[in-house]
């Protein structure tokens, strides 16, 4: 028994294409492509019987699977879904400068520093702290035995990291192309992976 739960991030955005910092302050659409691969997400897992649709309140997740909210399958969001503030960084191009800024806090969270962050941005464990308790929620209830989730990719780093039970500096691990699919399986309060980084519906 237990959930099936198809853990998405959402599809591309103009952003992601032109290197530009997009956290949680940054509230972006889906481009061409990223609706192209919402559809094919949507074409190959239509027939799940899904009983809840789970995103962050960030548009480019909710549109990411509109069409299975459209089927009428019942659809709610959490903040505490939503992307990693990066602070002042958000919405700003990566520019020599702030590449630079970027990947020395990427590299500062691998390292161990999970409480560092930019500015007045989040660090992991803030993120880890709002991420959890809308997963236990999920996890409680017992009647949704296949679910969808979609959100972002640093915050799903974050939260895969977490219930695999690996330490917060190596997020990193767990790879997350545009609308890829980690598969996940819940039993007995322990999560396993059936795929991961998935993106062979995509093409």
């Amino acid at each position: 028994m237990g959930k099936n739960i198809y853990l998405i991030r959402h599809g591309q955005t103009d952003f992601n294409l032109q290197g530009i910092v997009q956290g949680g302050r940054v509230d972006t659409d889906l481009n061409k492509t990223g609706r192209a691969q919402a559809r094919q997400f949507y074409n190959q897992y239509k027939n799940i019987p899904f009983d809840k649709v789970y995103t962050s309140t960030l548009k480019r997740s909710q549109q990411s699977v509109q069409l299975f909210i459209d089927q009428s399958i019942e659809h709610e969001s959490f903040a505490g879904l939503n992307e990693i503030s990066w602070g002042d960084m958000d919405g700003k191009i990566a520019s020599d400068e702030a590449s630079n800024v970027y990947w020395d806090m990427v590299n500062s969270w691998a390292a161990g520093n999970v409480d560092a962050k930019i500015g007045t941005g989040e660090s992991p464990r803030e993120v880890q702290e709002r991420i959890m308790p809308v997963l236990a929620t999920i996890a409680s209830r017992k009647s949704e035995k296949n679910i969808l989730i979609c959100m972002h990719g640093r915050a799903m780093r974050i939260l895969l990291a977490t219930i695999l039970k690996k330490p917060l500096e190596a997020m990193d691990e767990f790879g997350h192309n545009n609308l890829c699919l980690y598969l996940l399986h819940y039993e007995n309060n322990e999560y396993t992976v059936v795929k991961a980084n998935d993106t062979s519906h995509l093409f």
